[in-house]
């Protein structure tokens, strides 16, 4: 991802909004602007960008254990579990890691270049893939929300964005998609769903409003014949307005890259003047049904617990759902995440000997108890420690 000098996401928290082909729309957009874009379809039970672009034909072939997106255009290069399916009927019946360990494939194991732009399809909601996704791109630029105007979609869609405030990540703009009908016939428009929710709902988030797009019979029918409607053959209103949308995003998506800059600086000034008067520790719990995991590496999430080492107080509580479980990748992971200490409930000597060179202390034989109640154990040198039940 070193390689990509500018990430996108596109999401919904509800399925049916036009998500997809805006999320296509986009990258086509992009690349016929002269840049270099790859389109990542990270939907895994339902994926639709091979469909869109008529490559449900197509399939993936590796080079050197790297596997080779799609190429669309000479600019466009696109990646879909669709492209791994033996049958497009195929339904892949997947857990949270299992998904997880595919995404970061596609993040890592795909041989993308040099990119301009990463625009990531994202499935509807707020779970495993979204959360995944930004856990492994790294910094990103900020995600598009699409929704309808009806409030029915829009109760849905206000998670996102509130999904997005919660992991720092910036909303560039909200998109309503099939605002209205515009007639073939007389040319008037038509309310289809009542309410203007995707306008509101970004007033009421303050974040900015990029646009409506009218429902449209050729654009209905360029999605089933997998033909881009921002391509030049489209010239009419909806067309327009998907321009229009995407322009504005550019230049909302500079602004904020400046406002990002200004504010890192300040910032790095501030931890710079903090730094001898502050200082924390990070404590990471594998947990499973809100308590303690017997194994560190089979748990649901982990907890990561931040202590202010002056007061000796849990400062901040942060869950993440893991990496798939292999050798040596957990260790590694929690590095990334800054952890001090891990406590657990068992755990081999292989990985403890990993989590050593990673300078992180490893605590285990702990209850199952609640990463609250761990760590403030752990605070007052009370926690109380068994064997250690892992035997591998």
């Amino acid at each position: 991802m070193d390689n990509v000098k500018h990430k996108f996401l596109v999401l919904s928290g509800k399925g049916g909004v036009g998500k997809s082909s805006i999320a296509v729309n986009l990258a086509v957009w992009l690349s016929m602007q002269g840049k270099n874009v790859g389109l990542l379809d990270i939907d895994i039970h339902g994926p639709s960008v091979p469909k869109l672009l008529n490559l449900e034909h197509m399939h993936v072939q590796a080079v050197t254990n790297k596997m080779i997106p799609i190429v669309y255009s000479d600019t466009l290069k696109v990646m879909s579990v669709g492209f791994l399916l033996r049958n497009k009927t195929d339904a892949l019946i997947w857990r949270g890691p299992m998904k997880h360990g595919v995404i970061k494939q596609f993040v890592t194991d795909v041989f993308w270049g040099d990119l301009d732009y990463l625009v990531v399809d994202c499935p509807p909601g707020t779970g495993d893939e979204p959360l995944s996704i930004t856990q492994l791109l790294g910094q990103i630029e900020g995600a598009i929300i699409v929704t309808t105007p009806q409030q029915l979609a829009v109760v849905d869609v206000k998670k996102c964005i509130t999904f997005c405030k919660q992991l720092n990540l910036p909303v560039l703009g909200v998109i309503e998609n099939m605002s209205g009908l515009v007639c073939p016939h007389c040319n008037q428009h038509i309310e289809v769903f009542t309410g203007n929710g995707g306008e509101e709902m970004a007033r009421d988030f303050k974040v900015s409003f990029l646009g409506k797009v009218p429902i449209d019979p050729a654009l209905a029918h360029a999605c089933d014949i997998g033909k881009p409607f921002v391509d030049a053959a489209y010239q009419n209103l909806t067309a327009e307005a998907i321009r229009s949308a995407f322009e504005l995003l550019l230049k909302i998506e500079k602004q904020v890259q400046t406002d990002t800059a200004v504010s890192s600086a300040a910032q790095k000034e501030i931890n710079v003047n903090n730094k001898e008067n502050k200082s924390t520790m990070r404590i990471a719990i594998p947990v499973t049904d809100g308590k303690l995991s017997a194994h560190f590496g089979h748990c649901e999430e982990f907890a990561l617990v931040d202590v202010d080492e002056q007061t000796r107080e849990i400062a901040n509580v942060t869950k993440l759902l893991p990496p798939a479980h292999e050798p040596g990748v957990l260790p590694e992971w929690l590095s990334e995440q800054k952890a001090d200490v891990v406590i657990a409930g068992g755990m081999g000597q292989r990985a403890q000997q990993l989590f050593a060179q990673n300078n992180i202390k490893v605590v285990v034989g702990a209850s199952d108890r609640s990463p609250e109640e761990l760590v403030s154990a752990y605070l007052n040198n009370t926690l109380e420690t068994g064997d250690n039940v892992c035997d591998h």
